[in-house]
C-alpha cells in the first residue's frame, strides 16, 4: 500500500533557521530517507517552495486562481514523501523516524493509489 507523508511546519520557523541550521536538519532527514531508500520503501519526495509563491485554483468553470496556499492555518504543507508500506502501522513508524529529527514538525499520513491517466497502478 502506498502511502503519502505530508509534512507541516510553521513556514516562518523554517525561513527563520540559518543555513547552518537548515543543513544539520536536513543532513538527518537524509539519513532517514537513505534508510528508508535501502528498505525499498521511498518513492518522490519533495521540499515544497515558498507558499508566498504558491498559487490555488478553485471555483466552478475554469475556476479561478488566488493567491497563496489553499488553507490559513499555523502550518503550511513544506514536503511530501510518497511511502510504500505493508500497512498504517509501517508508514507511520516511518513518520516518527522523520518526527524524531524533525521534531516541531507535524506528519499527516494518508493512504493514497497512485495513477497514471486512465490507469491505476498497483503495488509490487
Amino acid at each position: 500500500m502506498f502511502y503519502a507523508v505530508l509534512a507541516y511546519h510553521v513556514e516562518e520557523a523554517v525561513q527563520s533557521w540559518t543555513p547552518d541550521e537548515d543543513a544539520a536538519l536536513m543532513k538527518d532527514l537524509l539519513e532517514v530517507n537513505d534508510r528508508l531508500t535501502r528498505a525499498g520503501k521511498l518513492g518522490p519526495a519533495a521540499r515544497l517552495g515558498a507558499t508566498a509563491d504558491a498559487v490555488t485554483l478553485r471555483g466552478p468553470g475554469d475556476g479561478m486562481v488566488i493567491d497563496g496556499p489553499f488553507a490559513e492555518t499555523k502550518e503550511q504543507l513544506l514536503g511530501l514523501y510518497v511511502l510504500d508500506c505493508a500497512n498504517q502501522d509501517e508508514a507511520i513508524a516511518a513518520a516518527r523516524d522523520l518526527k524524531r529529527v524533525n521534531p516541531s514538525a507535524v506528519y499527516e499520513i494518508r493512504p493514497i493509489m497512485l495513477y497514471l491517466p486512465g490507469a491505476a497502478l498497483q503495488a509490487d
